[in-house]
């Protein structure tokens, strides 16, 4: 592929967690997160999203997240569980992204607040009708933001994309 193929971001907020677990990164998902991942997963394979890459963080929740979303896609993409995107700042999730081999068209993140949020806000340089507004209003769990964009993983960085979809399983 070269550097000014298209290519899409995919972020998925894990699913909603329990919080009454020994530490955060071990937070297994709650009985709402169970139900509302695969409702993700059903809205990625409605609209046709088939990555060819997932970087997972290594939470249990994300874990948990991406296992019940994967069920629902037409095809299991290569999977990463990465360990720098728990805790994430925003310059560490575009570093992970710009270390994306230029062969992927199509990366689904699933990672944490206040990350995607930041993130797709970052990322977002413009954006179809109101999506950029309801982002504007949070980034709830199993949330979905879409970001296209041309060019190398490598150039990555603020405002390069267009927020092309955001959904919410509660929204």
């Amino acid at each position: 592929m070269s550097a000014g193929t298209p290519r899409s971001i995919i972020l998925l907020r894990h699913a909603k967690a329990d919080w009454a677990q020994d530490s955060d990164h071990e937070r297994p998902l709650a009985e709402r997160g169970r139900a509302d991942a695969p409702a993700a997963g059903d809205y990625l394979a409605a609209r046709g999203i088939d990555p060819d890459l997932t970087l997972c963080s290594s939470a249990q929740r994300t874990r948990e997240t991406w296992k019940l979303v994967v069920g629902r896609l037409p095809r299991r993409p290569r999977t990463v569980y990465e360990e720098r995107l728990y805790e994430a700042s925003l310059g560490e999730l575009i570093e992970v992204l710009n270390e994306v081999s230029d062969d992927v068209s199509t990366v689904l993140v699933v990672g944490h607040n206040p990350g995607m949020h930041g993130l797709a806000d970052a990322l977002a340089g413009s954006a179809e009708g109101d999506a950029l507004s309801r982002l504007s209003r949070g980034f709830p769990t199993s949330g979905v933001a879409v970001v296209e964009f041309a060019g190398s993983w490598k150039s990555v960085e603020h405002g390069v994309g267009r927020l092309t979809e955001f959904w919410a399983p509660h929204r």
